[in-house]
């Protein structure tokens, strides 16, 4: 399995993201809610 994984690195890159993609997604994050009712979950954004 090491041999599988040590051909596999070349076709990995890091990639960065924007600072504007990093802040909407812990935006959105902090205004989703999840409630759960008799076994169903609900998601609502609070924005």
């Amino acid at each position: 399995m090491e041999k599988i994984y040590a051909n596999k690195k070349d076709r990995c890159k890091l990639v960065k993201a924007k600072p504007e993609t990093i802040e909407f997604l812990l935006n959105y994050s902090k205004s989703l809610k999840v409630t759960e009712a008799k076994g169903i979950k609900f998601e609502s954004n609070l924005n």
